[in-house]
């Protein structure tokens, strides 16, 4: 239902700016028969913002993929580097915390581990909303920073790195079998912000499915009971997503990108000093705000990135 809900609100987006542009196109032949130059300045600022909003329902009807809409879980996790990489894993966290807030979609933190200094040793976040799974699903891979560090007293250049790893929550019309047999499961006591009951109980559960080494851990809830509830959601997630990616025969190439948290496997660079820019590494598409984009402003590179996989699967078939 909320599928076709969706398709029937792009028809109609598409159909409203069709018939916006035939319009102003019109308006724009009477303004420059009549020399009408102020008309013609706004018809020409109508025409760039329709042109945005037809770029959007573009990149809207890209978002067609088997469970692409789909809420979604996004895992993080510094590379080697101590403060300075879990620093940045910090900033990708707040980043993407901040893009679900601006597009209205939920985020809820699932797990977080705080550095010992600053920023997090790990995290995961369940995102809600239509077509959140669609919208992140590229952003797996390592992201790579460059600046000065805050925690240099020389004030040296330092290169960290963070991976991002984007699955799609299983509804409940998806069949995930999994065997309890096949998963080891521990107990631990909560780390980080939680109110009273951190620290005191071992209230946080990890579960490990052996056959495939997937490692999945929740202990937002005071409840173990409700924290167990959540790591099975995450881990039949997890096993699902496995098997789209071997769908689309990128396994191989999403593991390398997983497991080597490092150079040469990175999807985006954030350049921060000596000068600024963002540059994604496979669409080619660049930012020279960081900023901008580490408060979330991500929808250019999301947009390409998806482009840019859509088409590459069109060519395979």
């Amino acid at each position: 239902m909320q599928e076709r809900t969706a398709l029937e609100g792009q028809i109609k987006a598409i159909s409203e700016i069709a018939g916006e542009r035939e319009d102003l196109l019109g308006l724009a032949e009477i303004a420059a028969s009549e020399n009408d130059a102020a008309t013609g300045d706004e018809v020409h600022a109508m025409l760039s913002a329709l042109c945005e909003r037809a770029a959007k329902a573009e990149t809207e009807a890209l978002l067609s993929g088997e469970a692409d809409g789909n809420d979604c879980y996004v895992e993080i996790h510094p590379g080697a580097g101590g403060t300075e990489s879990n620093d940045w894993a910090g900033m990708l966290l707040r980043m993407y915390l901040r893009w679900a807030q601006k597009r209205g979609y939920g985020a809820d933190i699932i797990e977080q581990q705080s550095g010992d200094e600053a920023g997090i040793k790990s995290a995961s976040i369940k995102v809600s909303g239509f077509n959140s799974y669609g919208w992140l699903k590229t952003e797996s891979g390592v992201h790579r920073l460059v600046r000065i560090s805050p925690f240099d007293s020389n004030a040296r250049r330092h290169t960290s790195f963070a991976s991002v790893w984007v699955y799609p929550v299983v509804d409940e019309s998806i069949e995930i079998d999994v065997k309890e047999s096949d998963c080891r499961i521990d107990t631990f006591r909560s780390s980080g912000a939680g109110g009273q009951h951190v620290n005191t109980t071992d209230s946080a559960v990890r579960i490990t499915h052996i056959p495939s080494g997937i490692v999945v851990q929740c202990q937002n809830e005071r409840s173990q009971h409700k924290n167990r509830a959540t790591a099975w959601n995450m881990l039949r997630a997890r096993l699902y997503e496995t098997e789209l990616q071997k769908r689309e025969e990128a396994a191989k190439a999403t593991e390398d990108s997983k497991t080597d948290i490092g150079w040469g496997h990175q999807i985006r660079s954030y350049v921060l000093q000596p000068y600024q820019m963002v540059k994604d590494l496979r669409t080619n598409v660049e930012s020279p705000d960081p900023d901008r984009v580490l408060d979330g402003d991500l929808d250019m590179f999301l947009a390409a990135s998806l482009a840019q996989r859509v088409t590459g699967e069109h060519l395979k078939t």
